[in-house]
């Protein structure tokens, strides 16, 4: 297989097509094609499907493309670390973090990295969606309890829990009577909160989008909410909401999740590393310690 060939299939279904690859890689669009096609003949299988407007991978130039994409650049990187005798992090830094944890800690974060980094270009999207990394070209992802991936490896460098929380005039409510609620999002049908060993009915009053808003609305008294304790710690230490219980469920857990390489980039590593540094016990109390402004 030509790896010249290899590399211009590459570029090809990373842009999108073959004039898109031409104009940003300087490459001449007849080049590409002559490149593509060589490929195809050798493999004796078609890796696009050619439209009169539109380039599309079949489904063997997808595989072939999540294959061989994290080589090619695992060997680009290899290249230009050996070109400039060290391994300096540099270079596009690309990292997707669900939206609460984005909203509240990433902008630190990413501006201490940034700071100790200067030759990196470090770019943060806050989405609480699947996020598929090879095809929408991330470095990095954190999820919060994501579900098993044969294709990333990671770990978890955060743990939080959820508490049931109210403004301190709200009493919470003795038998089944259902309290007002704050909720994140009213279509799941909840109309119980269970705890450890008790649970509580509701009547969800409001429906928001994110928990930061629910922390701002379940402060001014107009129902309870069901929250991570590090984002109300400071509220509960100063008296401004009240503690009305532990959710019974299984833990919060943020993980760092990669696509599983044998060789990380110096930037991967170094962004794994400062979150290592940021949170070295991964512990509720630290991560409201951070959000707070307070951690060292």
């Amino acid at each position: 297989m030509d790896l010249l060939a290899l590399v211009d299939f590459n570029l090809v279904a990373r842009h999108g097509g073959f004039g898109r690859a031409s104009r940003l890689s300087g490459r001449p669009k007849a080049t590409l094609s002559r490149r593509v096609a060589e490929l195809e003949r050798d493999l004796a299988l078609r890796l696009f499907e050619r439209g009169a407007r539109s380039l599309k991978l079949t489904q063997e130039g997808r595989m072939l493309y999540e294959r061989t994409v994290v080589l090619l650049t695992e060997i680009d990187e290899t290249a230009a670390s050996i070109a400039s005798g060290g391994e300096q992090p540099r270079g596009l830094l690309r990292i997707s973090a669900p939206l609460l944890f984005a909203q509240t800690a990433m902008g630190r974060l990413a501006a201490g990295f940034a700071l100790m980094y200067p030759e990196v270009r470090l770019e943060v999207t806050a989405d609480d969606r699947y996020v598929d990394m090879v095809e929408e070209g991330y470095d990095l992802v954190i999820r919060v309890n994501p579900a098993p991936d044969a294709n990333l490896v990671g770990r978890i460098f955060l743990r939080d829990r959820l508490v049931v929380v109210a403004h301190p005039a709200m009493r919470r409510p003795q038998g089944d009577a259902p309290v007002p609620a704050v909720v994140r999002d009213a279509r799941d049908g909840a109309r119980t909160w269970q705890l450890k060993g008790a649970s509580i009915a509701i009547d969800p009053v409001l429906s928001l989008s994110s928990l930061v808003m629910v922390r701002d609305a379940v402060r001014t008294g107009v129902g309870a909410g069901r929250l991570p304790v590090s984002l109300v710690s400071h509220d509960l230490a100063a008296g401004t909401l009240g503690n009305w219980g532990d959710v019974d469920g299984p833990e919060i857990a943020l993980w760092v999740l990669y696509p599983s390489r044998r060789l990380l980039s110096a930037r991967v590593s170094a962004f794994l590393d400062y979150l290592k540094d940021a949170f070295p016990k991964g512990t509720p109390d630290e991560l409201a310690a951070y959000l707070a402004g307070t951690a060292g």
